[in-house]
């Protein structure tokens, strides 16, 4: 089981000291993500990517709920109030619009999810406005209290903002 730990940097060179640490704790590089003020200058950081600093993937599954929904009621409208002549053929329907369904209304989610930020990452909105470095580690549930003591020791200058339990599978 993974979890997320959220840390607060107060500048570029505080995180990119941070991210060495991590990394000399075996910290895989593709499990530390950084978020940063618009414009601000993220090198020798690993960005986090547009899965995770947007609601894309919440609202994809939404949009697949919801489309699929519609897609099943509509099929078994079509089924029942337009006979086709073979019973297999006409509850068929059903599956094909349902999954029709979920696939556009995923889709059209999606477009619009890339759009809005992460609800994950709302409550540092101030502070990464204020140019601090949002420091985001994926780590084991077993290595979360070493990988806190660790960045508490090296980096006093850094605060810790949380965790999450649910970290997402893909971003």
């Amino acid at each position: 089981m993974s979890r997320r730990i959220y840390w607060l940097m107060p500048d570029a060179a505080s995180a990119r000291q941070a991210v060495d640490d991590l990394l000399l704790a075996r910290v895989p590089v593709q499990h530390i993500h950084c978020v940063g003020r618009e414009g601000m200058n993220l090198s020798g950081l690993h960005p986090a990517n547009v899965l995770q600093t947007t609601d894309v993937i919440y609202a994809a599954e939404t949009g697949l709920l919801i489309g699929g929904t519609i897609g099943v009621v509509a099929g078994l409208l079509v089924a029942m109030y337009y006979p086709l002549g073979i019973d297999s053929l006409q509850w068929g329907v059903v599956g094909v619009l349902g999954v029709l369904g979920a696939l556009f209304g995923a889709w059209a989610s999606s477009m619009i999810g890339i759009s809005v930020p992460s609800h994950r990452l709302k409550r540092f909105e101030a502070a990464i406005e204020e140019g601090q470095i949002l420091l985001m580690v994926d780590v084991l549930s077993l290595q979360v209290k070493d990988i806190e003591n660790l960045l508490q020791a090296s980096r006093p200058e850094a605060r810790f903002a949380g965790e999450d339990a649910d970290t997402p599978v893909f971003p």
